[in-house]
């Protein structure tokens, strides 16, 4: 692979502690990306915004707003992440649909572009910019837009399983799925409108866990041990 973009959950940053930032997590997961650099291979990173805000399950507040709130905590996100990164030895750029003063840069295709080709890791933060639409359509989005081989999915658990696996312990997991399969049987790894998305512009996606030794950095090698999704 040349380019990939990797989708972290916000809650995975958090580590143990739910919210905030975990600084050992965040070394870690840096430390596995530099692994891919050095490879020379391209990486761009979005992350949710769980460890600050979960707007959707509020009941008060107006679902724009909410969403606009997310989108922000992605951003603080990606600051944070990106500056660790920096700290183990990469270059790094945060881009942004919308201003944000002197913290990001505007987002387009071609100076996206061209901060990978420089070598550096680049973070999308805040989403596409607009309510309604979740981290995972935005990732699926700018995997789409710069052209990546595929989209690695780092989650809580470590594939796609027929069911719960916290609910089931019976559940089975997947070593490899069809997208189409994957949305005929509502497995939800990512949001059915990311899913269709991935399936039209066939984005094939690696998922995986977290928190399993090494996982970014073997998820594009035999010795990745979570579940492909096919295009």
């Amino acid at each position: 692979m040349k380019r990939v973009l990797l989708k972290l959950s916000g809650e995975a940053l958090a580590g143990d502690k739910k919210t905030g930032f975990d600084e050992e997590t965040c070394v870690k997961v840096a430390n596995q990306v530099k692994e891919l650099v050095d490879q020379n291979i391209q990486v761009a990173i979005v992350t949710g915004g769980g460890n600050f805000w979960r707007g959707r399950t509020s009941e008060t507040i107006d679902r724009v707003k909410a969403d606009q709130i997310g989108m922000l905590a992605t951003v603080m996100n990606c600051i944070y992440v990106s500056d660790i990164f920096r700290y183990v030895g990469m270059k790094t750029e945060v881009f942004t649909p919308f201003q944000c003063g002197a913290f990001t840069t505007l987002f387009s295709k071609d100076r996206a572009l061209q901060s990978l080709e420089e070598g550096k890791v680049v973070f999308f933060a805040g989403g596409t910019g607009h309510p309604y639409f979740s981290t995972d359509t935005g990732s699926v989005l700018r995997a789409i837009e710069i052209e990546a081989d595929a989209m690695l999915l780092a989650k809580a658990i470590d594939g796609i399983y027929d069911s719960d696996p916290k609910e089931n312990p019976d559940a089975q997991k997947y070593e490899e799925i069809s997208i189409e399969e994957m949305i005929d049987k509502r497995l939800m790894a990512i949001d059915l409108a990311a899913s269709i998305m991935c399936m039209e512009n066939k984005v094939p996606l690696l998922v995986f866990g977290l928190n399993e030794e090494n996982s970014i950095a073997n998820s594009i090698t035999d010795k990745f041990t979570g579940t492909k999704v096919t295009v």
